[in-house]
Order: C-alpha cells, then sequence, then structure tokens
C-alpha cells in the first residue's frame, strides 16, 4: 500500500442500526481499519466512530472491495458476532467480475492460502505452510471475455477471494495485485459483499443484509 491513498469521499451508507449493530455498505477504496501512518489514518472505522463513538470492529474487507459490512456497538455484540464470523456461521455472498469464461457453472476452490512473503501483501497458494480456505462459486453470466459470479467464501482467509480465482485463471478485473495487462486496467476492482447473514447479538434472530453491485 503506497502513499497514493486517495479515499472517497462518499457519505456514510448506513444499511441498518439499531442499540447493539450497525451495517454498512463499505465504498471501494477505503480501508476498513487505519493503515500505518497518519497518511493511512481515514477509515470505515473511524469515519463510522464519529457517528458512533461507541463503534468497534467484527470484520473486515479489502481497501478495493465494497459491500455490506456489519459493526458492533456494544463489547457484547462484538464478543457474539466476533464468534459466528470464528465459527463459519455468517453467510457471505459476494458479486464478483472475473477474466474469461468460467465453466462450469458452479464449484467449489480446496486451496490453502499463505503469505507470499518476499511480495507482501500477496498472498499465494501454499500446500505446504498455507491454511485451509475454502470457496464455493456459481456462475450468473458468462461471456467470452469475462464472466459474473457469486461468490461463497466458507472461510475468510486474507484477499481469499482474490487468490482463490486467480487459481482457476480468473482473476477479478481491476485487481491491483493479482490482475494483470487488460484485466486491471478497470477503474476499480469488481468485487463487492452483496448479502451477509447472521444472527442478531441480542436474541440471535436471523437477519439478511443486501447491497447490489455498483458495476
Amino acid at each position: 500500500m503506497s502513499s497514493d491513498y486517495a479515499p472517497p469521499s462518499d457519505p456514510l451508507n448506513i444499511l441498518h442500526e439499531d442499540h447493539q449493530i450497525v451495517v454498512v455498505d463499505k465504498p471501494a477504496g477505503l480501508l476498513s481499519v487505519p493503515g500505518k501512518g497518519e497518511h493511512l489514518s481515514d477509515c470505515l472505522l473511524t469515519r463510522l466512530q464519529d457517528a458512533f463513538p461507541q463503534t468497534l470492529l467484527v470484520h473486515r474487507l479489502d481497501r478495493d472491495t465494497s459491500g455490506v459490512m456489519v459493526f458492533a456497538l456494544t463489547p457484547h455484540a462484538q464478543r457474539h458476532l466476533g464468534l459466528q464470523f470464528e465459527k463459519r456461521q455468517t453467510k457471505k455472498t459476494y458479486m464478483a467480475r472475473v477474466a474469461g469464461r468460467v465453466e462450469p457453472k458452479t464449484g467449489t476452490i480446496d486451496l490453502p492460502i499463505g503469505v507470499d512473503w518476499p511480495n507482501r501483501p500477496r498472498q499465494m497458494i501454499d500446500h505446504e505452510n498455507g491454511r485451509n480456505a475454502l470457496t464455493d462459486w456459481r456462475v450468473m453470466k458468462a461471456g467470452d471475455t469475462e464472466s459474473r459470479v457469486h461468490l461463497m467464501p466458507k472461510t475468510g482467509r486474507s484477499h481469499q477471494l482474490r487468490v482463490h480465482m486467480l487459481s482457476l485463471g480468473h482473476p477479478i478485473l481491476g485487481d491491483p495485485l493479482y490482475a494483470e495487462g487488460a484485466d486491471a486496467q478497470h477503474p476499480r476492482m469488481m468485487l463487492h459483499s452483496e448479502e451477509l447473514r447472521l444472527r442478531h447479538p441480542e436474541g440471535g434472530i436471523g437477519m439478511k443484509f443486501r447491497s447490489p453491485a455498483p458495476f
């Protein structure tokens, strides 16, 4: 991450708010949490804390990914939601535009992911030291040069969807780290967190939050 960080100034798009949680639609190009250094201090968490001082982090989205994120407003909610993510009880669906025609229509990628140390922050498929990573995919629309796919991660590894789609030979369009040539020439990374399902930390009722992909 270089010093050319120029986060968007979009106003907060709040999808849901109650006394335990706040759900927002994160814009692409904005960090979830502060980076190292003053120039990387502007992020979704600090912007939310300006509006809701008690906001606590639960999970993250990559800077260049947009879409649904949940934050806790109480320590109880943070613990409760954190356990749901840890135990894989949440359900996440992403929309991605990827290079090439993805076949077959559905499938599962089961490949371990680890840090590509010489090329940090890149991650890579690492059968020796990587942590298990699982992603289901479903093709929504396929053309000769690109496909629209729904991606359903079952684990939460760093850059998981980006590395898994690259491993299939279908990098996410506009990905600054993993796409090359024409595939990288897009105004943003074409990855969006479209739906998040979870249980409310008070009472455990199932909730679903959606934000359609802006691309």
